[in-house]
């Protein structure tokens, strides 16, 4: 069994686990054992469900990872005994007693959630113009356009999900603010960030970062690994 921790991926709102291919192909080409499942965001409940059953099949110590309200999964599920670390790229980190719906009503809708499309199941969809100019404004438009094709949609029940006891309390935690994020403000990932106490990084990105910079993306989650790995040998 190799000595790096095993990685697992949570993808976020209006995406799926290809949105990670660029950073599974490089973690892959380093000897990382990878695993990007499908969530169904159909409820917060599920959506944790899904991870700690992803979690179980993992053999050794693991590293999760998020993007957008991925974090709000691993926050609420990320507490399996074998995960040692945890990074957000872009990704909502709440605390008790925190919902991502009265966080967002403290400030204007941002550029890529204003105009979401509600269908009569509850689910909120992102619509073409919005999805292509602020979501994933950074990547290359063709990439782009088959992004919002397979986009998953998320139930409007989350949104009012109040959070209980964080993961991020109990294990070491990385963080990677978008500076150009239109979906979560770069203020709010730092504000994340700083109350875990998290190692930071910045990148010039839109909120998909591990799309349009999937090498960047790839390192961070590298770097987190070598350090619980060093923990784990001293």
């Amino acid at each position: 069994m190799s000595d790096r921790p095993n990685i697992v991926l949570v993808h976020g709102a209006w995406a799926d686990g290809s949105c990670w291919s660029g950073v599974i192909e490089r973690l892959q080409a380093d000897g990382f054992n990878v695993r990007a499942p499908q969530f169904p965001e159909s409820s917060l409940d599920a959506d944790v469900a899904r991870l700690r059953q992803v979690l179980e099949l993992q053999e050794g110590p693991t590293i999760v990872v998020a993007h957008s309200y991925g974090g709000q999964i691993i926050t609420a599920g990320a507490d399996a005994p074998n995960v040692v670390g945890l990074v957000y790229v872009a990704g909502f980190a709440l605390d008790e007693g925190e919902s991502v719906g009265a966080l967002l009503a403290d400030a204007p809708p941002s550029p890529a959630l204003a105009n979401m499309i509600t269908d009569e199941h509850g689910f909120a969809w992102l619509a073409e113009d919005d999805f292509l100019k602020h979501f994933a404004a950074d990547v290359e438009p063709t990439r782009a356009r088959v992004m919002y094709a397979v986009q998953q949609p998320l139930t409007l029940s989350v949104f009012n999900d109040v959070m209980g006891p964080p993961a991020w309390k109990s294990h070491p935690t990385w963080y990677l603010v978008a500076e150009h994020d239109e979906v979560i403000p770069p203020d709010a990932q730092r504000l994340f960030a700083g109350r875990m106490g998290a190692t930071t990084t910045e990148l010039a990105s839109s909120h998909v970062a591990m799309v349009s910079h999937p090498a960047e993306v790839a390192a961070l989650i590298e770097t987190a690994a070598a350090t619980v790995a060093a923990a784990v040998t001293t």
